[in-house]
């Protein structure tokens, strides 16, 4: 019964067919099973799936903190926290993550005063890894910015689950008249990810206020906003606090109509209890599947690698995934109302632009053009775009927000 559960939740031909995952299974299995063997086999297995830490040579780090031990890159499988892993040849050798990582830098936003105690996984109670514990100081986001720094200002918003990543062909078509910032999100990429109840718990009032954090930080008076996605609510409530500082607001297929605030399953899986634990922790499921699922998009390996990187590390990225799925579960519904009341109110004076990939797979198009009509904001569609409409066609998406931009009120 065991090897039929485990061939049937993770084949051989997949990456999450790992020795990482065998213990998360066992201990699944022998809740239910009163099997003297597989109890023993744990124990047996235990010292070898977690050793101890140990001192690093890394390819790629935090430079700016000075802290080596914050991002485990290119770290071999015997080191770092309970939840880390090589991932194989994922991990083996250069990796298009660390070109990324070289392009961006750390900045400390949205400050939650710790208790002090080390965050531990949810699963076996193992101490998480420096990125993980609630911050003393400020939490650390991974931005990347492009274009002259005097020029109008530009933030890109990632939507979920994904990366700032997912704006690399959009960048350098807006960073010719403009000065573009794009960033992780906490829980996503390289920044800070910290567990529930150790500082941060994924709330979207939470991503608000942290939102509010870093654009402070980043020290903009006036700024356009480009969000795409689930987030897209967030940054609505952002934008409506701060009317004073927005420019332009641009909305990539966000969920704007009651049958669009419910997760499909491709992301409301990883909100199953113990199920949403496993899974989240797979790099295909949480990485691939969820961009590939959503639209036409057909990844290549180097990007693949990159939105992998974050859960082939450590398992706080897992643990993350599996926070926010289950407050977008829980509380989406609720935003997208307030994100609905947000626009079509007659005092709304944000100049406001909804972009749709027309091949989303998540998000319906019905009742979209009708909102659009109603609440009087402009509609551009995007006929070869899926959901995650800047990886399906960067550079024609980086042209039509220019065009948006350049436009007067």
């Amino acid at each position: 019964r065991f090897l039929l559960i485990v061939n049937l939740l993770f084949p051989p031909q997949s990456p999450t067919n790992h020795p990482f995952f065998l213990p998360m299974i066992i201990q699944a299995f022998h809740a239910s099973s009163s099997s003297c063997y597989f109890n023993s086999h744990l124990q047996s297995c235990s010292t070898k799936r977690f050793p101890s830490k140990k001192s690093l040579k890394l390819n790629c780090s935090t430079a700016s903190d000075g802290d080596k031990n914050d991002y485990l890159l290119d770290a071999p499988v015997s080191v770092g926290d309970g939840f880390s892993f090589s991932g194989g040849k994922y991990s083996d050798g250069p990796n298009p993550s660390d070109e990324w990582f070289k392009q961006g830098k750390m900045v400390k936003a949205y400050s939650i005063p710790g208790t002090g105690e080390k965050a531990k996984d949810p699963i076996f109670g193992l101490t998480m890894g420096n990125s993980s514990q609630a911050s003393g100081d400020r939490f650390r986001w991974f931005c990347v910015e492009s274009g002259n720094a005097d020029n109008p200002s530009v933030i890109l918003v990632h939507g979920f689950p994904s990366q700032a990543y997912s704006y690399r062909k959009v960048l350098p078509v807006l960073s010719k008249d403009y000065h573009a910032v794009t960033f992780d999100w906490l829980g996503f990429g390289f920044s800070d990810k910290p567990q529930p109840k150790y500082g941060f718990d994924y709330t979207l009032d939470e991503y608000v206020s942290s939102l509010e954090s870093l654009i402070d930080e980043l020290g903009v008076t006036k700024v356009s906003l480009v969000v795409q996605g689930y987030f897209s609510p967030v940054v609505v409530k952002y934008a409506s606090n701060h009317k004073e500082k927005i420019n332009n607001l641009i909305l990539i297929n966000p969920p704007l109509t009651a049958q669009h605030a419910k997760l499909p399953p491709t992301l409301s899986i990883f909100s199953n209890f113990l199920l949403g634990e496993i899974f989240s922790q797979d790099p295909l499921r949480a990485s691939d599947k969820a961009l590939t699922s959503s639209g036409p998009y057909k990844m290549k390996e180097e990007d693949a690698m990159v939105y992998r990187r974050p859960y082939l590390i450590s398992g706080s990225s897992g643990f993350a995934l599996n926070a926010i799925t289950r407050t977008m579960k829980k509380d989406l519904k609720r935003y997208v109302e307030d994100m609905q009341r947000i626009l079509t109110d007659k005092s709304w004076n944000v100049r406001t632009t909804i972009c749709w990939g027309q091949r989303d797979r998540w998000l319906s198009y019905d009742g979209v053009e009708d909102f659009c009509k109603s609440s009087n904001h402009k509609l551009v569609e995007v006929p070869r775009a899926g959901h995650h409409a800047q990886e399906d066609c960067g550079e024609e998406l980086g042209q039509l927000i220019n065009g948006i931009l350049r436009k007067k009120n």
